[in-house]
């Protein structure tokens, strides 16, 4: 069985630039890239030197709000973490509100909504 990864997971946001700056904010990933897409419009890639994030946008503000509906098709972004309450503060300090803290086998996790409404799960194994 080969060794696979995600290697990327592509997310439409309003705003690509506040929105790199929340994961820098929260997870101190880095912008790999940024541009415009070939799709039209642009996009910014954020992450490490295995993963990231590019943060696309078409429309800008003017994006429909239905467009963010949660669980089309995508239900939330799962990321793992080293210290959970730190990330947590950090979602706090950027105006979001942490909600559905879970502390079960495997590990603790809470979820929050991002600026145009997708979901994170934030999980720690710690």
């Amino acid at each position: 069985m080969p060794n696979a990864f995600i290697e990327h997971v592509n997310l439409t946001v309003r705003d690509p630039e506040r929105s790199a700056k929340l994961m820098h904010d929260l997870f101190g990933w880095k912008e790999r890239w940024k541009g415009p897409s070939a799709l039209g419009g642009r996009t910014i890639h954020v992450g490490d030197d295995r993963f990231y994030m590019a943060l696309y946008t078409h429309d800008g503000d003017a994006t429909p709000a239905d467009t963010f509906r949660k669980g089309r098709p995508l239900n939330h972004v799962g990321i793992v973490v080293d210290d959970l309450d730190d990330v947590e503060r950090r979602v706090e300090a950027a105006g979001l509100i942490p909600f559905s803290h879970g502390d079960y086998e495997p590990g603790r996790r809470f979820y929050f909504l991002d600026y145009d409404g997708t979901e994170f799960e934030i999980v720690s194994y710690s």
